[in-house]
């Protein structure tokens, strides 16, 4: 199966709205963070609820920089949001030493054994302790976390080479921002989803998947974190400008084509793929069309993948001298742009979904990681 396909069905069946498979980092840490705000406002969550979430996250993600374990290869941290219900699910996993997994296994079972008032005393007292502050030891960020958002905290470890574990930490939290838990003993977390998530990520060389409707904000963050990720990847300054480029054109063309949020709830949401692959930067992106508009899209792609560079930038002229100047749409200049900036043809293809809609799935290469 098309791992397009494949990505696009586990996410509507674990109602995922984003991963994000890579180092942690300061720098990536705040586009991460806004991302889920922004899908959070424009859910009409509640400022309480978005507060809260963002809290909890923001201790995730400190959590992994300080206490992360770097590997050169094999299993890498990942972030992942998801709906659940009115609210939202959180999970994080990352690297860390085997020896350190009973000490926190311990921490994280008492802090879901106690009830609120229970761990907030637990919280006072290893602040008077000085010693929490050694890696590996008291856990006083996971006790923070529970603080915030309720009094639970599901994780699960796996195994993940020598002497290291993968720790897998999960929230969910209701509208209001607080745990859904209330102390009683529940099942504890399965991390298989996790785990196979990322490892179709890592044989994929996918770092990024957003599914969602795909806002103004929505879109800044995602600009965002790839320009971190190039920067990670110590790309030169023409790459970096010729990626921004094309991201800005083909989230310009998910909108363009957007068939409203209901439609997109009913029948799939747009997809969002970022990788890299033998040194090429790879974007994909998939989203509903009407099928009265295939025949004229595929029509123009065709054209568009017959033309050598030079006839692309006298189309390119001809496409702008003839835009209106009243109109927000870039018409085919968007398809034309991304066509020349990257070099190369662009792939695409059309899955029907029913007698009216199709999925339109879009893939573009950046070009070498090279100045």
């Amino acid at each position: 199966m098309d791992i397009i396909r494949r990505i696009h069905e586990k996410m509507a069946d674990e109602q995922l709205l984003f991963i994000f498979r890579g180092d942690i980092t300061e720098k990536n840490s705040l586009p991460l963070l806004t991302l889920l705000e922004n899908e959070m406002k424009d859910d009409s969550y509640g400022i309480t609820g978005r507060k809260r979430l963002f809290m909890f996250v923001l201790e995730s993600l400190q959590n992994i920089v300080k206490h992360g374990t770097r590997l050169d290869r094999g299993m890498m941290p990942l972030v992942a949001y998801s709906k659940a219900g009115e609210g939202y699910r959180v999970v994080t996993a990352n690297v860390i030493a085997g020896d350190h997994v009973e000490n926190l296994r311990k921490r994280l079972e008492q802090v879901n054994n106690l009830d609120v008032q229970g761990i907030r005393e637990l919280y006072k007292k290893i602040l008077m302790n000085t010693e929490f502050s050694e890696k590996g030891g008291a856990g006083l960020g996971l006790i923070e976390m529970a603080v915030k958002t309720g009094n639970r905290l599901d994780f699960d470890f796996r195994p993940a080479g020598d002497n290291l574990s993968y720790f897998i930490l999960s929230k969910t939290v209701d509208s209001s921002g607080m745990g859904v838990h209330d102390g009683s003993p529940q099942t504890p977390l399965n991390g298989d989803s996790v785990v196979q998530i990322e490892k179709m990520m890592a044989e994929n060389n996918i770092y990024m998947i957003w599914s969602g409707h795909v806002s103004q904000g929505i879109g800044e963050e995602v600009l965002s974190i790839t320009e971190s990720r190039l920067s990670e990847k110590d790309a030169g300054t023409n790459l970096k400008r010729r990626v921004f480029n094309i991201m800005v054109e083909m989230l310009e063309n998910v909108s363009k084509y957007n068939v409203g949020k209901d439609d997109e709830k009913e029948f799939g949401m747009p997809v969002v793929v970022l990788r890299f692959e033998n040194g090429r930067y790879i974007i994909t992106t998939a989203n509903l069309v009407l099928n009265e508009k295939i025949d004229e899209l595929n029509e123009k792609l065709d054209i568009i993948n017959s033309m050598n560079s030079r006839e692309l930038k006298d189309l390119f002229f001809t496409s702008l001298t003839n835009q209106p100047i009243d109109t927000d749409s870039t018409g085919n200049l968007g398809l034309v742009s991304m066509a020349r900036r990257s070099g190369s043809k662009l792939d695409y293809d059309f899955m029907k979904i029913n007698d009216r809609y199709s999925f339109f799935k879009l893939t573009v290469k950046a070009g070498e990681l090279s100045d």
